[in-house]
């Protein structure tokens, strides 16, 4: 099909082979291999919250918003024009715009409020809210993990919770008891240390108060510095500590959390990161003092959920984009869609984009399901990093391949891809780059063996459909036996391999779970996407994952 516009006539040509943009789409009902892991996973129950976010998110109203909260990126006000200190950053209302619509449709809210399958129809909701920004996803993720750590200090769970699950977008700089609603970030690491945390050197010292300290120190990065409180790390008299620190003391006056400047990243523009000082800033202890990594990790297990679930929405944002240009372009005669070798580079996408997308869906039942069930609980302890970890390291050269799909449009600003491309490595680094990722796998299967076990058993359920994945299922065993520093990284590789062939198999229709087997466990396994020797049906993959209509001649490719 190719998309011609009868008014695009210019002085010296007519504007014609051109797809129109991918908006006013709805990016849930649209996207089957999302609506069917919502129905197994147990989130079934906030379809119609899905159905609505995703008729929002796919608007060209919204698509505009997060062109311009891009395009228009945050800045730092330290002092007022009186030259008083006020650490406020000032946001483009765009950016206010998608994050009232994320909060509002409970995407930092709805784990904590639902009854039942909560984390899993959180994660559709931020899949759904990476359709339209990433970058306010990040203070959306960090906002919803922070309720397990703010459990272990009950009081403080009293007074910051009921602000975060109102589902209540308020963007004023005041104190929190006086907010409709609030936002929780975080600041860990500092210069010197990186993913080290226990070279933290901010000090805390203890105040009469019960559980009051003040924090003298730095933060090399804090995510969304405009968050109403932050979790973070310093040293007490007892070790490394966990603590709030809001962004106004008790008094009503603001605390002596002093922003230095923002950060010139990478990724996402529209959400802001800072290097931060605390100048005796007031802080409430989280947790039994000397604890603070077991008080944090509770918060990072969620924002790793996050990243695997933000990675795979992303992969998922720039195949449909390349679908629907590929099947509104035409080149050498017929659409791009129908070109044998287009159609195998698709084709091999979406299968990376629905095991992705299957693996981590099935993570959050996991953390949904953990409270009662104590195989849920170490499945969620210990996939949860390798999911992280291969699912991340995808992303990269995943968006980058969808990219080249649209040639040189692709690589130009006024399209999303440059945007999607700068942002897809994020997900890697954050929570823990590859090498923390693969060393916690380690720690956490020596620390309990029975972890191994509870991995194993998870992936019997596709003995017998493939041998090429039985013969994964034998080896991993014996990989674990000798699992160390050096082959960490191939553990949770194949780990997450068989995991994601598991999941197809059982829930998958057949030509999605035989051709992710016959392209990723074949002696011949490609390197790049669509290099695969084998024979698979590369028609119903590709109208499986595509968010329009299309035409595909050819049957099967290979």
């Amino acid at each position: 099909m190719q998309y011609r516009n009868p008014v695009a006539n210019l002085g010296t040509h007519q504007v014609d082979n051109q797809p129109p943009p991918f908006e006013d789409v709805n990016r849930y009902t649209s996207d089957q291999v999302l609506v069917e892991a919502v129905g197994r996973e147990g989130a079934g129950f906030a379809e119609l919250a899905f159905v609505e976010l995703g008729d929002r998110v796919g608007s060209a109203e919204v698509q505009d918003q997060a062109v311009r909260a891009n395009r228009h990126p945050p800045e730092l006000r330290a002092f007022d024009r009186f030259g008083r200190r006020i650490d406020e950053v000032e946001f483009h209302p765009a950016y206010h715009a998608l994050m009232r619509l994320g909060i509002e449709a409970g995407v930092s809210s709805i784990a904590w409020t639902a009854a039942s399958g909560g984390h899993a129809a959180h994660a559709a909701l931020l899949y759904l809210m990476t359709a339209a920004d990433a970058g306010v996803c990040c203070p959306l993720s960090m906002t919803y993990a922070s309720i397990p750590t703010l459990r272990r200090q009950p009081d403080l769970a009293c007074d910051w919770e009921p602000g975060i699950i109102a589902a209540r977008y308020d963007a004023a700089s005041r104190p929190a008891a006086e907010k409709a609603g609030v936002t929780i970030g975080m600041a860990m690491t500092e210069k010197q240390g990186g993913s080290d945390l226990r070279a933290t050197t901010t000090r805390a010292k203890a105040l009469p108060g019960r559980g009051e300290f003040e924090l003298i120190g730095h933060k090399w990065f804090c995510s969304a510095p405009m968050s109403d409180a932050f979790f973070t790390l310093a040293q007490s008299a007892a070790g490394l500590s966990c603590f709030l620190v809001p962004r106004w003391r008790p008094d009503g006056s603001r605390n002596a959390l002093h922003i230095m400047r923002l950060k010139d990243k990478l990724g996402d523009r529209s959400n802001a990161s800072a290097e931060i000082e605390y100048h005796c800033a007031w802080a409430r202890l989280v947790g039994d003092e000397g604890q603070g990594v077991r008080a944090i990790i509770d918060m990072v297990q969620g924002t790793r959920l996050d990243c695997m679930v933000g990675s795979a929405a992303l992969m998922h944002n720039v195949l449909a984009a390349a679908i629907w240009h590929c099947t509104r372009r035409a080149a050498f005669g017929s659409a791009l869609i129908e070109q044998p070798a287009m159609m195998k580079v698709l084709a091999d996408l979406a299968l990376e984009q629905e095991a992705a997308l299957a693996l981590a869906f099935r993570l959050a039942r996991a953390f949904d399901d953990a409270g009662t069930s104590a195989t849920a609980a170490g499945l969620a302890r210990v996939l949860t990093p390798i999911a992280k970890y291969w699912i991340c390291k995808r992303a990269p050269s995943f968006v980058y391949e969808a990219m080249e799909c649209h040639g040189g449009n692709g690589y130009v600003e006024e399209s999303p891809l440059p945007r999607y491309f700068r942002q897809s490595p994020l997900n890697s680094i954050w929570e823990g780059s590859g090498n923390v990722i693969a060393l916690d796998v380690l720690r956490a299967i020596k620390g309990c063996p029975a972890l191994l076990d509870t991995l194993l058993g998870e992936l019997e359920h596709a003995r017998g459909f493939d041998p090429r994945l039985d013969h994964v299922l034998t080896e991993l065993p014996r990989l674990a036996t000798h699992l160390d520093d050096r082959n960490a990284r191939q553990f949770c590789e194949r780990m997450a391999l068989a995991m994601q062939a598991s999941i197809l198999a059982v829930h998958a229709p057949s030509f999605v779970a035989d051709g992710f087997v016959a392209t990723r466990f074949d002696t011949a396994a490609p390197i790049t996407y669509g290099a695969f020797a084998g024979t698979i049906d590369c028609q119903a993959i590709i109208a499986r994952a595509s968010p329009g209509r299309g035409s595909v001649d050819a049957r099967a490719c290979g």
